[in-house]
């Protein structure tokens, strides 16, 4: 009986009319340690024609697929703080270096209402204002003035920022802050006096508290021999005639001296309407001057004020 034996069969034919091995690659993530010696490929020559690819990670994934700009409609619906608006696009990109250019631009995501208005967090009380200036150029009313500049410092508005410094009441306060710069203390002086009527209205448990101010334009009084400097309020002295005339009055707070037209009630209108603005009630009065001796019959005489603050 004829047997096929597949070892004698193998023997029968040449190497070369045998067919070639036939092996399946099968890419994983495990590593090249892991190939074993019956791979019809060996691992060199698996490098050479194919290369594992990498799992990308969510930021290379991110980063291979950028977001699409977002696109807005010609007429836009808004949401500002619960507050519906409505304009053009073309009103909002009105001016390429503000914030709302730059939010509507496409290259930043804006989040939608329910309703689909692109909403913004923040107060929707002046953004009426800082659409009507957008759309034709046109300010708010006086009383609407500083509020509406403090927006449009946010969204970022240079033209509607210089428009509003150019008016009232800015355009004074300008003129004010010029004044009160002679004075770097100033600041620090208006909560000086705040905090120390707070102290003292607590120690006292009382309704008020009084202190007492120094406002004072000049330098201390000239004697007949010495003449100021031309267009000044100062002049010249050696060191010894100055001590003579170093003096810090017994008094809460001090004010001045500063070189300007402005006088001492105009620096106290200044107090005052920065305490006001706070919400603090204040009321002042002169209540005399200085009396310190300084050198011969020569004494201080700067004006003292007594401060009231009411706290309720």
């Amino acid at each position: 009986m004829f047997q096929w034996h597949r070892s004698s069969a193998t023997a029968s034919y040449p190497a070369e009319l045998l067919p070639r091995a036939r092996g399946m690659v099968v890419v994983t993530g495990q590593s090249k340690a892991s190939a074993t010696p019956d791979d019809a490929m060996s691992s060199s020559d698996a490098d050479d024609d194919f290369q594992e690819p990498a799992t990308p990670t969510a930021t290379q994934a991110a980063q291979a697929l950028p977001l699409l700009p977002q696109q807005f409609p010609e007429v836009v619906p808004l949401n500002v703080g619960g507050m519906f608006f409505t304009t053009r696009l073309s009103t909002l990109r009105r001016y390429e270096d503000t914030m709302l250019a730059a939010m509507f631009s496409g290259r930043h995501y804006i989040p939608t209402d329910a309703e689909g208005r692109y909403f913004i967090d923040r107060d929707g009380t002046y953004f009426g204002d800082i659409l009507n200036f957008l759309r034709s150029g046109e300010l708010p009313p006086r009383e609407r003035v500083r509020s509406v500049y403090k927006e449009a410092q946010y969204y970022s508005i240079g033209p509607l920022l210089d428009n509003l410094e150019d008016i009232q009441p800015l355009k004074g306060e300008k003129v004010r802050q010029a004044f009160l710069g002679l004075m770097p203390y100033y600041k620090d002086h208006l909560e000086r006096i705040i905090e120390i009527a707070k102290l003292r209205a607590m120690q006292r448990k009382a309704r008020f508290a009084k202190l007492k101010v120094c406002v004072f334009k000049e330098e201390m009084p000239i004697t007949p021999y010495e003449c100021p400097h031309f267009n000044s309020l100062r002049f010249e002295r050696s060191e010894s005639e100055a001590k003579l005339f170093e003096h810090h009055c017994e008094v809460d707070v001090s004010f001045g001296p500063w070189e300007a037209v402005a006088d001492v009630y105009d620096l106290l209108h200044c107090i005052v309407s920065d305490l006001s603005a706070r919400g603090i009630t204040v009321e002042h009065q002169c209540i005399g001057v200085c009396d310190k001796h300084l050198i011969n019959h020569y004494y201080c005489k700067r004006p003292i004020y007594e401060f009231k603050i009411t706290w309720w």
